[in-house]
């Protein structure tokens, strides 16, 4: 096992012990089932994981798992990174993550392949600041303090905000906190930047938190993944493939009905509706195949990875797409 393999499990089996004291990490199965019953009775069980509730408010507000062959067991995680290492332990067996964590995953060994893709507004992946806070541009940012979560795509951003204003990775001071920490942390002063995404930048905004410094469009690629285990691929194919329909089915259909989507959104991952509804509407979120264009993106997102010193050696991501999976029944 190389050394940063070694550093990637290390933290992110420190970020899940420690969010499992908190209370942003919960395990809810969306019915009411024990698994072991399930099994006995032939029915498969998805794990599936979630980051910040929301897949499960999609599904849920648009009725999209009636009918289901199989049980859902969800779990939580407030960012990427500790959902990423539950998928390299076998935890859950599938979940959603964008582009930038997904490519440190895979990087750092993680066994899963990436069966859908969506586009989403890059706005709210951003750089905040307080409100009060003296900074008005990306170059404001040398010699200053930005908290984000190691590998994620408030990293990203972070390191492409830098890059914009002509400035390096290290003319900043670059402070890993998950997003609990990093909102504490710029709201006390401790740092002077947080590099995060939705919900928390609407969330920092509604509640007048925070303001946007620098935003994602033109820096990041807007791109996410649900991703699913080499393990689940070979046992519950069929039942990846189905979900991944209702999934898309669910997209579209929120589009049609914002204030049920966002009042459900905002019950289900706790906050409130204003930052539910804005964050959402903003993000306009469309699924989509596949195909040349997609990989080559993800591959400019590697290989900036590579120049920024995040990775050890040129991934090629071809290998970490499964394009078996089709977006409709």
């Amino acid at each position: 096992m190389t050394a940063s393999r070694r550093q990637f499990l290390r933290r992110g089996a420190a970020a899940t012990a420690a969010l499992a004291c908190g209370p942003l990490l919960t395990v809810t199965p969306f019915a009411t089932f024990a698994a072991g019953e399930a099994h006995a009775q032939g029915r498969p069980v998805l794990k599936a994981g979630d980051q910040k509730g929301g897949l499960r408010a999609l599904l849920e507000s648009a009725n999209a798992l009636e009918g289901l062959a199989y049980d859902i067991q969800w779990t939580e995680f407030p960012a990427a990174a500790p959902l990423a290492e539950a998928l390299n332990a076998g935890a859950v067996d599938s979940g959603p993550i964008g582009d930038a964590p997904a490519i440190f995953a895979l990087a750092a060994g993680t066994r899963i392949r990436l069966i859908g893709a969506n586009r989403s507004d890059p706005y709210g992946t951003a750089v905040l600041v307080r409100p009060d806070s003296p900074l008005r541009q990306a170059a404001d940012l040398k010699g200053k303090s930005i908290g984000t979560n190691r590998g994620s795509i408030g990293h990203l951003i972070a390191l492409k905000a830098l890059e914009s204003a002509g400035l390096k990775p290290d003319d900043a001071n670059l402070r890993f906190l998950p997003p609990a920490d990093a909102k504490l942390a710029l709201s006390s002063g401790s740092i002077d930047a947080w590099a995060t995404w939705e919900p928390y930048t609407a969330m920092a905004e509604t509640s007048q938190h925070a303001r946007v410094l620098v935003n994602g469009r033109g820096l990041w690629s807007g791109l996410s993944y649900l991703a699913a285990t080499d393990a689940a691929l070979a046992s519950k194919r069929a039942v990846l493939q189905d979900f991944l329909h209702r999934v898309v089915r669910a997209q579209q259909w929120s589009y049609q009905h914002v204030p049920e989507f966002s009042a459900t959104l905002a019950r289900i991952i706790g906050i409130s509706p204003q930052a539910a509804r804005l964050q959402f509407e903003r993000r306009r979120t469309q699924w989509r195949g596949i195909d040349a264009e997609l990989i080559a993106e993800q591959q400019r997102t590697a290989d900036f990875y590579l120049k920024a010193g995040l990775l050890r050696q040129r991934l090629d991501v071809r290998q970490t797409f499964d394009p078996g999976f089709s977006l409709s029944a």
